[in-house]
């Protein structure tokens, strides 16, 4: 029901997560020995062949990306509910994706983080949502949509709306997600703001059982009509308005193999704009925190520039 061994530093930050952190999931309060399953999505899309390429013919991203021997990651992901044309099946998300490419014909991945989706779920809020793609599939899978991830939170709903948002010059609000490999069992932990989701068991990865060798965070969207539609990516402005009006993903460190966090290498660290002139990035730096980049704009950007 919870990790055997907590990445170092996570007992001292958690507890300020809990009391400082703004945006937060609806919580439920179900019996003891069961978790919540949203039950009212559209649920139009089962998984889209391809997306854990993250970028290409059918997507744009704006991230910070780092390639390294990578056991576990912790992210500060601030929420906005960019627009995403309806009746599409187009997405827009700010999250972190990890990935083992040791072998390319079968590549491992697990994701979380705030997804504007309404062809998935029927309307226009940010939304929690995890992903993975483990040895025995081609495509992404996602929330509870088949089997894989073993749900222990008997509190939180994957799917849920994400509250409060943030508003461009005015309120800002992020959720807190780390990602990691409990180095006892192998399994893929989520938590939420320091508390425990869930996790991937070892036995679905071959690869991703011994490490990520791939991490990125940030914006991305995604979607078969997504380069003639281009949805808004963080806030729908560009990245170098700044705090308060470009959305950020901030306080980014990776965990290393002895289980204790780490800013990421510069060496191995770069940022990207699949295409910038649609979905900027701006202030990439680092702190004690760790890593930080403001990303996004507003889409509508077909005749501004070609690829």
């Amino acid at each position: 029901m919870k990790p055997s061994f907590y990445p170092y530093e996570l007992q001292n930050r958690s507890s300020s997560v809990a009391t400082k952190s703004l945006a937060q999931v609806p919580t439920v309060s179900c019996p003891r020995g069961t978790v919540p399953i949203l039950q009212d999505r559209k649920g139009d899309i089962t998984n889209f062949e391809g997306f854990h390429t993250m970028d290409g013919p059918s997507g744009e991203l704006a991230v910070i990306k780092t390639v390294d021997d990578i056991y576990g990651s912790r992210v500060s992901i601030n929420v906005y509910e960019p627009k995403v044309k309806e009746k599409t099946e187009d997405l827009s998300a700010s999250w972190v994706l990890m990935l083992n490419k040791e072998n390319a014909s079968r590549m491992e991945s697990v994701g979380v983080g705030s997804v504007v989706w309404p062809a998935f779920s029927g309307d226009n809020f940010a939304r929690l949502h995890i992903n993975w793609r483990d040895n025995t599939r081609d495509a992404l899978c996602y929330d509870h949509r088949c089997p894989g991830f073993v749900h222990v939170n008997s509190r939180i709903g994957l799917g849920s709306k994400i509250q409060p948002v943030s508003v461009y010059n005015g309120p800002q609000h992020f959720i807190d997600v780390l990602l990691f490999k409990d180095p006892n069992t192998k399994n893929w932990w989520f938590l939420l703001g320091g508390a425990p989701v869930g996790y991937w068991p070892s036995s679905i990865f071959t690869h991703l059982k011994d490490k990520v060798t791939e991490a990125a965070w940030g914006g991305q969207v995604y979607g078969p009509t997504v380069q003639s539609n281009f949805p808004e990516m963080g806030s729908g402005h560009f990245a170098w308005e700044g705090f308060g009006k470009a959305a950020y993903v901030s306080n980014i460190k990776i965990v290393r193999e002895n289980n204790k966090y780490y800013t990421p290498d510069t060496d191995s660290t770069f940022v990207r704009s699949t295409r910038p002139c649609c979905y900027a990035i701006d202030n990439y730096g680092q702190d004690e925190g760790g890593m930080h980049l403001y990303y996004g704009g507003p889409g509508d950007c077909s005749n501004n520039c070609n690829r």
